[in-house]
């Protein structure tokens, strides 16, 4: 492992790539190497034991080839199974949690929305969080199902997608809300669609930026940031076609290589 060893980022499939793109932006010159495990997406109704040991498999996966530091781009992946992580390994360990607290200290209304996984929703982490941030706050919380395995098939604007996406807004616009947290990375892709349905007050944060920030400060305080200008090795793995996620990543084309691979 050295500076110019690869960010290693997995999810439970194409989701974590908007977390991936975020960590490219800040860090242009960084190689990096992305898990999209989408044989065994969506984590987020799975037990934590599950969820543990998958983590556990795309962590060494990363860990052999190479990475010099490992990125959960899986909110029911950190939220249920990054304490075990950062006990097991010596490497540095970056986690993704639902942006409750920027939410809670702007909303204007007292009042936000979080759609998230069941996963995510039910994990002690998350309680834990939300309990510090929302005492005088109205929370709705929605599990987001149906929502990973359209994403996943490349449906984002299908009529079963907006069917759904009106669905689990609703409550949200009926309580005021004026910022909408998504808690899970497949989520950022859904934007566009939501901010059509939502009025034009809410707001929507995702945890992509402060991800990819905490990951270059990390690097920086270990001195694993890299010192070359070359043109980077940017790697994408999935387990499943490549072609949703050459979809989702279609404006990086001329400088990704997404391949399929067993893991």
């Amino acid at each position: 492992m050295n500076k110019n060893s690869p960010i290693g980022i997995f999810d439970s499939g194409v989701g974590g790539s908007s977390i991936w793109q975020e960590i490219h932006h800040l860090m242009p010159n960084e190689n990096t190497i992305y898990l999209a495990d989408s044989k065994n997406a969506p984590y987020g109704n799975k037990t934590q034991d599950e969820i543990v040991s998958l983590s556990i498999k795309n962590t060494e996966a990363l860990i052999n080839m190479g990475c010099k530091i490992i990125v959960v781009a899986c909110n029911t992946a950190t939220t249920n199974a990054i304490d075990i992580l950062r006990s097991t390994y010596d490497i540095p360990i970056i986690g993704i949690e639902p942006a409750i607290k920027p939410a809670a200290l702007q909303t204007k209304h007292k009042s936000i929305g979080i759609l998230a996984t069941k996963g995510t929703l039910s994990s002690a982490l998350f309680h834990k969080t939300a309990k510090e941030f929302t005492k005088e706050i109205s929370v709705v919380e929605i599990i987001g199902e149906g929502l990973v395995p359209l994403i996943e098939n490349a449906e984002l604007k299908t009529n079963e997608m907006k069917t759904l996406l009106n669905k689990y807004t609703a409550p949200m616009i009926t309580a005021n809300i004026d910022y909408l947290v998504l808690g899970c990375s497949h989520y950022p892709y859904l934007i566009p669609q939501l901010n059509k349905i939502l009025p034009s007050h809410v707001t929507i944060i995702d945890s992509g930026q402060a991800v990819a920030k905490q990951t270059r400060n990390i690097l920086q305080q270990k001195d694993l940031l890299t010192d070359t200008n070359k043109r980077p090795s940017l790697q994408f793995f999935t387990n499943t076609k490549v072609t949703t996620l050459n979809s989702l990543l279609e404006s990086y084309s001329e400088k990704i290589m997404v391949e399929e691979m067993d893991f």
